[in-house]
């Protein structure tokens, strides 16, 4: 007797469910896709029990007559793709044919639907992917679906179900999902009998999530819009300020042609794109909308469709960091236009020495007068480079009675759009300016100075380097090793001494000075580790940036250190002038607007 035989049709529907429905959640997600392929204009969606008891989604879009109502609960029957053409460019959220059989051999089931300009509706019910009734309907243009009792014919996985709160979160998730990134539909989610949120349609995004998030948010968001110059990407959607975080990735949303995906590749384009914007652990806050070419994603790769496949993953990427860059850099620009330093700012009669008031006076003369630059001894004079304390005209600590609110007002002059108030706690600057008041963290914000400025040495320049007392050899495996290989110049700029000594054996025997590298052969298979995950256009430095942080944490002005008036002003110009003023190496904020209005709220002058 045979041993193989072919599974019934129940059998096999079954089993097909198991990969496209695993929860209430699952089910919520393939009939919303499915009304939003169906052109639906509002989307309702309830439930009971955490979506067990029963789940009914209700649209408004174009309806089915009964030949395809029938069809649509046989396997793999779908009016999305005809071809296999079809399947390598696939522009809707469903294609499979899979979802609406699958649930019904799970449940009992029933479908009622009806085209726009029709007399009559269809009305189908289904037991466990057994038809029991076909019927004339009256139901409203557009398609009611109502899943009840789900996994009832399999106690098995109705085991596996989670608390019904557990389930009804999940769901809402769901639907918060398709309406971020559905933004021109209307959605409505009833709980319990309970309606918990009733969305508008809107034309902009920045709207739906106002409805979704709340006005807080909305205010710490960036807009992103870009468009990368090969590959016809483009990038649209929502991103927060440098500092703006989650300890989770529950609000990094990423939609590819409309549909909310997860991505290894985007996930690590975004952690570039925020490079020593976030603290370490945090995760950013993105609603992130990339439109392709749809032959140039596979979507077919997962059975919920959660995953895709990019052709070009390095384009995609470098247009995803590019993106994120350029959002963050408008950020910048708005810090810069609110306070917009003047090119040169006037010390006050008597706030220090002549010498050190002339030390400290900014000019327009020259750019390199705006930054404060940490020194390092170049290899030449010296085999060991080291820092030299950077400080503001050597870290002159004057006396506190130097700071007076006489000074402040004579040095502020009136063109400035900020206005320096005093020094909380010896650690943060109070300015005042056209929205509120301004905190200024003086060691996050030294520190971002002095970061900046050594990077950009070290790109120049080059980084220093020690030779090893005893070069070392170490093996890789092969994949590894020809990526060595192409990248030997790369890593030799960041003051790595490596060359090839045989097959996939390499030798070190140097180390950039600043590191303190005690296993060099560790280190380098972190460099590795790290600089493949990297993006192309990354720079040399990217591995050397951590250490460059913790050097210039040591160095820069810390908490109790009293400055004076013109070294404050100065600070504060060094600053607007990096790239991303607002944190420091770390990801800590830097600084921070109270508004107005947050102020009146505090003192119940408004509500």
């Amino acid at each position: 007797m045979s041993r193989i035989q072919l599974l019934s049709e129940t059998l096999a529907s079954q089993v097909a469910a198991g990969e496209v429905v695993e929860r209430p959640a699952s089910v919520v997600k393939e009939l919303v896709e499915n009304s939003i392929d169906a052109g639906a204009r509002k989307i309702e969606t309830s439930i009971r029990r955490g979506g067990i008891s029963l789940v009914r989604v209700v649209d408004d879009g174009c309806g089915m007559d009964r030949d395809d109502a029938l069809l649509c609960l046989e396997r793999h029957a779908t009016s999305k793709i005809r071809s296999a053409e079809d399947l390598a460019a696939i522009g809707t959220l469903g294609f499979r044919g899979e979802a609406v059989p699958s649930i019904a051999s799970v449940s009992r089931f029933r479908l009622a639907t009806r085209e726009r300009d029709a007399v009559a509706g269809t009305e189908i019910l289904v037991s466990g992917g057994r038809i029991d009734t076909v019927r004339d309907g009256g139901e409203a243009p557009g398609t009611q679906i109502e899943v009840r009792s789900l996994f009832y014919n399999l106690p098995a996985r109705r085991k596996f179900l989670r608390a019904e709160n557990t389930e009804a979160r999940n769901v809402e998730h769901q639907l918060y999902l398709q309406a971020t990134g559905h933004p021109q539909i209307a959605f409505a989610f009833v709980r319990d009998e309970r309606v918990v949120f009733q969305l508008p349609a809107t034309t902009s995004l920045r709207d739906r999530i106002r409805d979704l998030h709340g006005s807080e948010l909305v205010e710490r968001l960036l807009e992103v819009q870009s468009r990368a110059r090969s590959g016809g990407i483009e990038i649209t959607g929502l991103i927060g300020q440098a500092g703006v975080s989650r300890q989770t990735r529950s609000q990094q949303l990423v939609f590819v042609n409309g549909r909310a995906i997860e991505s290894p590749v985007l996930t690590a384009a975004l952690r570039e794109g925020y490079h020593t914007a976030l603290m370490k652990g945090q995760f950013p806050v993105t609603f992130l909308f990339l439109q392709m070419d749809p032959t140039a994603v596979d979507v077919n790769v997962h059975p919920a469709k959660r995953e895709v496949r990019f052709r070009d993953p390095g384009g995609v990427r470098e247009a995803v960091v590019a993106a994120v860059r350029a959002a963050l850099e408008s950020g910048r620009r708005d810090w810069q236009g609110q306070f917009n330093p003047p090119p040169s700012f006037d010390v006050p009669p008597g706030s220090g020495s002549d010498d050190a008031a002339a030390a400290l006076q900014l000019t327009s003369a020259s750019p390199e007068n705006h930054r404060v630059s940490p020194r390092l001894v170049e290899p030449a004079t010296s085999a060991q480079p080291e820092f030299i304390s950077p400080t503001y005209e050597e870290r002159v600590v004057p006396r506190a009675e130097n700071f007076t609110p006489e000074a402040v007002r004579r040095s502020i002059a009136a063109p400035q759009q900020f206005q320096i108030i005093g020094v909380l706690n010896k650690l943060y600057v109070l300015m005042e300016n056209s929205d509120g008041l301004v905190l200024v963290d003086q060691h996050a914000a030294h520190e971002r100075i002095l970061f900046e400025e050594l990077r950009r040495r070290m790109e120049e320049k080059g980084v220093p380097s020690q030779r090893l007392l005893l070069p070392q050899t170490f093996d890789l495996p092969p994949r590894d090793a020809e990526w060595v290989e192409r990248n030997l110049a790369t890593l030799q700029k960041m003051g790595i001494g490596i060359e090839p000594f045989g097959a996939q054996t390499f030798k070190i025997d140097s180390v950039p000075t600043f590191l303190n590298a005690s296993d060099p052969v560790a280190f380098m298979r972190e460099v590795i580790d790290g600089l493949r995950s990297a993006s192309n256009n990354s720079s040399a430095l990217r591995l050397g940036e951590d250490m460059i942080a913790k050097t210039v944490c040591r160095h820069a002005v810390k908490a109790n250190d009293p400055l004076r008036l013109p070294e404050i002003e100065r600070l504060v110009g060094d600053l607007l002038g990096c790239e991303l003023p607002y944190c420091c190496p770390h990801g800590r904020p830097t600084m921070i607007q109270i508004s107005h209005l947050e102020l009146e709220k505090k003192f119940g002058r408004k509500v």
